[in-house]
């Protein structure tokens, strides 16, 4: 009786291969083979799943996203372009200011050449109005109004017409900008004027009674500005007591 249950378990196990060798899928196993197999090896384990942890991969994942171990290119790249725009900017606001300084030296250099243009002009004509200044000296006070009651109406003339030519002269010059200033006259005060280096130039110096040490005691030569700028210093005689 035993044996022929083993001999059906041979045949029915026999049948049961050939009938997985015709298959079309050989990795699929039917569940009666499976039953089959346990029965005539009653003591064979059934396959099992087996289970993997993923939590150590998640963990080196996130270790090698961390900041630490590699730099994000956007932020890096945001950095690079702010520091760009630090750059530009910096340049930008030099080169205002070189232009605004460049501009401001190009207006003061054109306004020097307008204002001290005739400045060579204007020397040359120095000699000549002094020459105006030493003929006109030439005749003394004295001689002028004696001419008036002797009716010597040819000098009268003469020194009237080098007045009026030396008037119009100065106007002209004074248009342009050049004047002239007499270090013998007083100030605002009533005192006589100060020796003032940048518009005087001391030939002589000399004790003088009843005068204070810097006053101008004496004018040789007056002196002449062109634009605010001193074109020729008045040559004069000062006083120095001590």
């Amino acid at each position: 009786m035993f044996q022929r249950t083993l001999l059906r378990q041979a045949q029915a196990s026999r049948s049961l291969l050939s009938v997985r060798s015709v298959s079309t899928a050989p990795f699929a196993v039917p569940r009666t083979s499976q039953l089959q197999t346990q029965l005539l090896r009653p003591f064979a384990r059934l396959p099992t799943a087996r289970c993997y942890s993923t939590e150590n991969k998640a963990e080196n994942g996130n270790a090698a996203e961390s900041p630490e171990a590699a730099e994000d290119p956007i932020a890096k790249e945001l950095e690079e372009k702010k520091q760009e725009v630090v750059e530009l900017k910096d340049k930008y606001v030099r080169s205002v200011a070189d232009f605004l300084n460049l501009q401001e030296r190009t207006k003061r250099e054109m306004d020097n050449a307008r204002n001290f243009a005739i400045q060579r002009f204007a020397v040359d004509l120095l000699e000549s109005i002094d020459n105006f200044d030493r003929a006109l000296l030439a005749v003394p006070a004295e001689k002028l109004s004696a001419a008036k009651t002797e009716d010597n109406k040819d000098l009268l003339d003469l020194v009237d017409g080098l007045k009026m030519t030396q008037n119009i002269l100065m106007n002209t010059l004074q248009k342009h900008g050049l004047q002239r200033f007499d270090p013998d006259e007083p100030t605002e005060d009533g005192k006589p004027q100060k020796f003032d280096p940048n518009r005087h130039e001391a030939t002589f110096m000399t004790k003088a009674e009843g005068r204070e040490d810097g006053e101008i005691m004496y004018t040789q030569s007056k002196g002449f500005t062109l634009n605010g700028r001193v074109l020729r210093a008045a040559k004069v005689g000062v006083v120095k007591n001590n």
